[in-house]
């Protein structure tokens, strides 16, 4: 007995064959499993042993199952109840989708750490969810993600175990690479229901840090938005170059290759000639990334430099740009844009053949747009407050409720997310127009915080300090500082465990001012 749990040989019929309400990621695989078990289903980035010192590697159906199964069993052995967060902070690499699977299949809740954060992020997240456990890398681009997280499950009460791929792990940190070297051990079974608890990932709201709660449906019905709009075929070849700590990493990588039965291959973000090497080498037909990126590589030749692909999905952090984005040239390979809005939901729209982003119609959208009757993704709106609001089966509204003030009249509960982005409709088409992102906000790439936050690190560095965030036409903002001594402001940022993005701000620049 494990904390209650009964353990017994793992039945493959305990998962498939119970009834559920809609599947789950796990469903999703299985289904794959049975029917293409030597298909080939992953492939980790070219560039792997830079990045985590392991050399790539790639699994058919069958070798991932086995080592789903054996991170799985491990979990429960370890003493992880059912519904319990495990944290995970990784690359793009095979070992965060094993490990995502793996974690559901145990019946545990997934938490996504983004792999910017740092000390401070890292301790709030883990006991603002009461994580039972974390996972990470011992090494990432060189920096020791292994000591990161020790010291992060140190000041979180919650954490009984930390788990770590790669060689030179800390003292008290599990082995996960000696685990799938072993037979499978014994596991529990678990229900396999689409409403079950399978993701938190975390936003940052002009209210502050909030954890933002997912189930299994919310999670397939974002990468099915996106499959139905880009019209992803089955079998399809993936190339994935867009971090997977978020609720958009998720669903454009993990859920699109789960709903589309191919290959998933992994780019851990970013060495343009790698990535190109790898599209053409592995043959990969659809490449998500960010779209700047997209928008950069669709208009450098892309039909001659990488002619296997055929489809190529944008990502938007910044979804006020699209509008005034350029034209995409590759009729070979349409481009989709995908507007996201921090963790609340994503929508995508697919470029006519002018190659320039097509209007946004407020009400439901469905996918493809053009068919009638097509099935419901979600549904645009702009709230009473002049900016854009979100609902529909992936978006998280209780996550997102404002609390009740109880001194006041009761109001009804809203059935939508307001995503805070301005936003007003076009006379002329009725389209909707986003203007700006919500205020108060910064975001660096993948990264948001509070505008009020640059100022109060500022003040800790004394006087003279200063931090700023300036435009940028990619990241939406890049961060920026001056100080009397630029080497202490860095180090004095990094003992307050500060995201690197605010200590590299101080970094010295050569050359003429």
């Amino acid at each position: 007995m494990v904390e209650g749990w009964a353990l017994k040989p793992f039945n493959r019929s305990d998962v498939v064959n119970q009834p559920a309400a809609s599947p789950t990621l796990d469903t999703l695989f299985q289904r794959t499993l049975a029917r293409q078990p030597q298909a080939l289903a992953l492939r980790d980035p070219l560039n792997k042993a830079r990045v985590t010192g392991h050399q790539p590697r790639q699994l058919t159906y069958a070798e991932a199952d086995t080592a789903i199964e054996a991170l799985s069993a491990h979990f429960v052995q370890s003493g992880l109840p059912a519904n319990a967060v495990i944290a995970v902070q990784m690359p793009n690499t095979i070992e965060f989708v094993l490990t995502v699977l793996a974690a559901h299949r145990a019946g545990l809740v997934v938490a996504v750490l983004p792999l910017l954060w740092r000390h401070a992020e890292l301790t709030a997240a883990l006991n603002r969810t009461a994580a039972r456990a974390i996972v990470t890398m011992s090494k990432v681009d060189g920096v020791s993600y292994a000591d990161l997280a020790m010291h992060a499950a140190a000041e979180a009460f919650s954490i009984r175990q930390v788990y770590g791929f790669g060689t030179d792990l800390p003292e008290g940190m599990a082995s996960l690479d000696e685990v799938m070297a072993q037979p499978p051990g014994l596991t529990r079974a678990v229900i396999q229901d689409g409403r079950k608890a399978a993701l938190i990932s975390f936003d940052v709201t002009a209210e502050g840090f909030r954890p933002v709660p997912r189930p299994h449906f919310s999670l397939i019905a974002g990468g099915l938005a996106m499959s139905l709009e880009a019209d992803i075929k089955q079998g399809a070849r993936l190339m994935a170059a867009f971090t997977p700590m978020s609720f958009a990493g998720l669903a454009s990588s993990l859920v699109l290759w789960l709903v589309s039965g191919g290959t998933l291959a992994l780019h851990h973000p970013f060495e343009g000639e790698v990535l190109e090497q790898q599209i053409n080498e592995q043959e990969c037909d659809v490449l998500v990334a960010p779209a700047q990126l997209a928008l950069r590589l669709g208009a450098n030749d892309l039909a001659a430099r990488m002619p296997t692909l055929r489809n190529v999905i944008g990502l938007w952090r910044a979804p006020e740009q699209v509008a005034a984005s350029d034209a995409w040239v590759a009729p070979h390979a349409p481009l989709t844009d995908v507007y996201l809005f921090g963790e609340a939901g994503l929508f995508g729209a697919r470029r006519g053949e002018d190659g320039m982003p097509v209007a946004v119609m407020p009400g439901p959208h469905g996918a493809p747009r053009e068919q009638a009757g097509a099935s419901i993704a979600g549904e645009v709106m702009l709230t009473p407050k002049g900016t854009l609001g979100l609902r529909g089966p992936m978006v998280p509204i209780a996550a997102y409720a404002q609390p009740q003030d109880e001194t006041l009249t009761a109001q009804p509960a809203r059935d939508y997310v307001d995503t805070g982005y301005a936003a007003r409709l076009d006379r002329p088409s009725g389209a909707v127009c986003i203007t700006s992102p919500p205020s108060g906000m910064m975001a660096v790439g993948g990264y948001r915080f509070l505008s009020n936050d640059l100022q109060e690190w500022a003040r800790r560095l004394g006087q003279g300090a200063l931090l700023t965030a300036l435009p940028d036409r990619l990241a939406g903002h890049r961060l920026a500082g001056r100080a009397q001594d630029n080497a202490r402001a860095r180090e004095a940022l990094g003992e307050l465990g500060l995201n690197p993005l605010m200590v590299e701000a101080f970094r010295d620049r050569g050359g003429p001012a």
